[in-house]
């Protein structure tokens, strides 16, 4: 009987082989998974990865990506320019932590400046254009300096400028009792230890390192000031050794977004002198004329600036961009969380679908494409990447976090910061003043008169950075394609995102992929699969059939 019943089954120790027989393998490749003539649009929430093989722990996992022709990052993150999201410090601490923060511009050129200016001095090698004061600069001098930039350990030179004669440094502990009125020359230290121009950075740490100082002045043989080297710059590379920095100069990469009318060139002006690396050319629709000549003018004017386009959801507007010189696109219409674009102008993609299918076209160009809109998890960030992405950008992910722009407060119990659209109505008058009578006061009906004749009202062109992303500064009606809420307190994104890279590591583990690059290649041959999910098996991923329950991210412990 024993025998006759094992007789009805394969030999186990075949079972590879058996595999091998069958005409197909389980799931969909991306091709057949991403017809939209057989399943339509697909959002990420509408498909699975099947899993692979581990044969490898998660930390092996490497998530460096190019997010534009010539900018590879440690991890695929990038900050949205929304004005709740991303200002300095967000574009901080996403470069000290692997990503870029791209510096909103719904603010005037010179702030938006002063915020890129504040990333590049934020951590470097040698610092080629430190702050630098005179012995007749006053205490406030450096009390002003620390709080706009964050530091206060300042060279002193004969002219107060890069080149003049070394004659002192001046410290935090420098002025910490001094009157605000006192001149430096009477409160800087002048016993400081120096090293020659010429001097390596490997070597510039050692003589930081053995001298316990907290700058280091580089001067030449006539002893000017040629460079400065920070040791809080060290202890960064010691805690932050994913940050996102240019090879060259070793400082972080600082990326800002502008629109395409004509003051944004002005704008562009102060921000590449700030030490711009990155420009985000931010459109709902990026598939203009405006947008067109604007690469085209940046590439002849500035050929070093990494352009950032779009935004766009299929191969035409892509071609378009690329033609035109961009180094990578932004892929999303309407899917970011706070957007309502797909609702109100009926014009949008899907985005699973449109990720896909603008990189597939733009990858053939050496063009990455950055996934933005739609990432609610870590999941949605491997899908992203699954379908071609570089990188992915975040908006309401990283809103509520510590370094995100606005102040806390309790909303029906919970700790939380405003999170709001460009589109939103709010963000279309910031900066707005409301028509004023011959004194100076509201004028009268001021609040009613959306229905009067233009030529009969006041002029109320508002323009910023919302307006101009959406086509609408001159627009008498302005149309919302975005809402303003609430999320809630995430805590200090220096736990939040290597919250999201170690998931990433874990999920490309279990698709049995080493990398991202070896995550795109399967995916393309064929070998990593996909499932459609039907509402139901969406429900059964979810959590389900509890009474309650108490959801916990992550632990930094």
């Amino acid at each position: 009987m024993a025998s006759a019943s094992s007789s009805k089954y394969l030999d186990p120790s075949k079972a590879l082989e058996h595999l091998a027989s069958y005409d197909r393998k389980d799931g969909l490749s991306v091709q057949e998974l991403l017809d939209s003539q057989t399943h339509g649009g697909l959002t990420y929430n509408d498909f699975l990865l099947l899993p692979g093989k581990i044969d490898f722990p998660a930390s092996d996992v490497v998530t460096e990506t190019r997010v534009t022709r010539n900018v590879t990052l440690k991890t695929p993150f990038l900050s949205s320019p929304m004005d709740t999201v991303t200002e300095k410090e967000m574009a901080i601490h996403m470069a000290l932590l692997g990503g870029i923060g791209v510096i909103h511009h719904n603010q005037t050129a010179e702030e938006q400046a002063e915020m890129v200016r504040a990333v590049k001095r934020h951590e470097n090698g040698f610092i080629n254009n430190p702050v630098v004061l005179s012995p007749s600069h006053h205490v406030s001098d450096v009390l002003e300096v620390k709080e706009s930039l964050g530091f206060c350990g300042i060279p002193i030179t004969d002219t107060g400028a890069l080149g003049g004669k070394l004659l002192g440094i001046i410290t935090s502990r420098d002025v910490q009792f001094q009157d605000r009125n006192a001149l430096i020359s009477d409160a800087m230290t002048t016993d400081v230890v120096t090293a020659p121009a010429g001097t390596t950075l490997l070597e510039a740490n050692n003589v930081l390192r053995q001298s316990k100082k907290g700058k280091l002045p580089i001067v030449d043989a006539e002893g000017r000031l040629v460079a400065l080297l920070s040791r809080s710059d060290l202890l960064k590379t010691v805690n932050y050794p994913f940050a996102s920095k240019v090879p060259e100069s070793k400082q972080l990469y600082a990326a800002a977004a502008i629109g395409t009318r004509p003051a944004d060139k002005d704008r562009l002006k102060l921000l590449v002198e700030a030490g711009l690396d990155i420009v985000v050319l931010d459109s709902s629709q990026g598939n203009s004329t405006y947008q067109i000549q604007m690469i085209t003018w940046i590439k002849q004017t500035y050929p070093k600036l990494e352009v950032i386009a779009g935004n766009v959801v299929t191969r035409a507007q892509a071609a378009e961009l690329i033609a035109a010189g961009a180094d990578a696109l932004r892929v999303g219409m309407g899917s970011g969380s706070i957007c309502i674009t797909q609702e109100v102008m009926a014009v949008g993609r899907p985005q699973a679908t449109a990720v896909y299918a603008v990189a597939e076209f733009s990858n053939k160009f050496g063009v990455p494409v950055i996934a933005d809109g739609g990432i609610s998890n870590i999941g949605h960030i491997v899908k992203a990447l699954s379908l071609g992405a570089g990188s992915v950008m975040m908006g309401g992910l990283l809103a509520g976090t510590t370094e995100a722009p606005g102040e806390y407060f309790w909303h029906d119990g919970k700790r939380v910061k405003t999170y709001r659209g460009m589109g939103s109505l709010e963000a279309m008058e910031q900066g707005k003043t409301a028509p004023t009578g011959s004194k100076g006061k509201p004028a009268a009906g001021a609040s009613k008169n959306a229905l009067t004749p233009a030529a009969a009202r006041p002029s109320a062109i508002v323009e910023n950075a919302a307006t101009s992303r959406y086509f609408s500064e001159s627009s008498a009606v302005k149309v919302a394609q975005g809402v303003s809420g609430d999320v809630t307190d995430k805590g200090s994104i220096v736990h939040f995102l290597p919250y999201l890279h170690v998931g990433v590591q874990h999920s490309l583990q279990d698709i049995g992929v080493r990398s991202v690059t070896e995550l795109r290649e399967r995916v393309l041959t064929g070998d990593v699969r996909f499932e459609m999910r039907t509402a139901s098996a969406q429900v059964e991923g979810g959590v389900h059939g509890l009474n309650s329950y108490t959801k916990r991210l992550f632990s930094s412990t």
